[in-house]
């Protein structure tokens, strides 16, 4: 039997971006196959009649849907599309125990649940049904993809491949002995939670900034940091994961069958963001030796970094987004 958890959610606005006066906005809960509950911003333009196109909006990994997937859904609403930004499991809002905990398996559950609770909603056509995911939650909305063949359109953005990141490190890397070594502190580390009775959170974003901290830790620090994109229920921007809340990445390849996606993708990034090499080796893995190519596309953004596509919405390129989520969701 399915029963949702009662959530208390939070009913004064507080999101990081203005309200728009050109949507309605509401608190909804969903649940998972797991039995999770989920909680999310449900966003409908005014003065929208009949079933709408509808858009699930999650990201990035360590946010809450107050940050970028709220922003995100709130400016696709004014654009005519019925659109949820949603916080995924043991995270934010949203149901869990224990908290701060993370899953390849589950996250595409998440997606999956939000596609379920939309193409039941009285406003929603069923039949087009799309997903937006930010950073790591754009390698998790192809996965949700390569699966989920309801979702019509995905787009990922500024995306991350949370399993090669977790498995190799960043920029590739770690060897085949650091993984090892990893994989040791890992378990112990698990023992050490055992021992405790609780969970020992690995941190958010640094925090003193270090004066040689790498450009890429300085461009999160400006967004999950600050005034412009700090969130009290953010993981990165206060205690982050669990120490052992991502493990399971390192051993789950997430994309490897995003070459059978027969469904519209659009992938963007820019071209100056530490993270692009994600978005251009996934669309290779997904269009090589693959018989459902023209619809899908590689975006880059000239100039763009990492976190320019959160929030920046003179960078992030909402005119095709909804081009793309128009042509793909009719």
């Amino acid at each position: 039997m399915m029963k949702k958890e009662e959530r208390k959610l939070t009913q004064e606005w507080d999101k990081t971006f203005p309200k728009s006066q050109r949507v309605d906005h509401r608190k909804v809960t969903f649940i998972n196959r797991y039995g999770i509950t989920l909680a999310g911003d449900l966003y409908v333009p005014k003065q929208a009649e009949g079933r709408l196109p509808a858009i699930a909006v999650c990201g990035p990994f360590g946010a809450v849907k107050e940050q970028c997937s709220g922003l995100y859904a709130q400016e696709m609403a004014e654009r005519g599309f019925l659109t949820l930004a949603f916080d995924p499991s043991f995270t934010g809002e949203s149901g869990g125990a224990p908290r701060y905990m993370a899953s390849p398996d589950i996250n595409t559950e998440d997606f999956q649940a939000a596609v379920d609770f939309l193409s039941l909603h009285e406003r929603v056509d069923p039949d087009r049904v799309g997903i937006i995911g930010i950073c790591g939650w754009g390698g998790l909305s192809l996965n949700t993809a390569a699966i989920d063949t309801r979702v019509k359109a995905t787009a990922a953005m500024t995306m991350y491949d949370m399993s090669r990141v977790n498995a190799n490190g960043y920029f590739d890397s770690m060897d085949e002995d650091a993984r090892y070594a990893a994989r040791e502190a890992l378990n112990a580390q698990r023992l050490a939670d055992y021992r405790a009775g609780s969970y020992e959170l690995g941190g958010g974003v640094v925090d003193p900034l270090p004066e040689d901290a790498p450009f890429f830790v300085k461009d999160y620090y400006a967004y999950y940091k600050t005034e412009r994109g700090y969130h009290p229920r953010s993981l990165n921007s206060n205690g982050g994961w669990n120490k052992i809340g991502c493990m399971s990445f390192m051993n789950m390849p997430q994309l490897t069958y995003t070459h059978e996606i027969r469904n519209a993708v659009l992938m963007v990034h820019g071209d100056k963001a530490h993270s692009c090499y994600f978005s251009r080796d996934a669309y290779a893995a997904m269009t090589e030796n693959s018989r459902y190519t023209d619809n899908k596309e590689l975006m880059i953004i000239p100039g763009a970094v990492h976190t320019d596509l959160y929030d920046r919405k003179d960078i992030i390129p909402f005119d095709r987004l909804e081009e793309f989520f128009r042509r793909y969701l009719k």
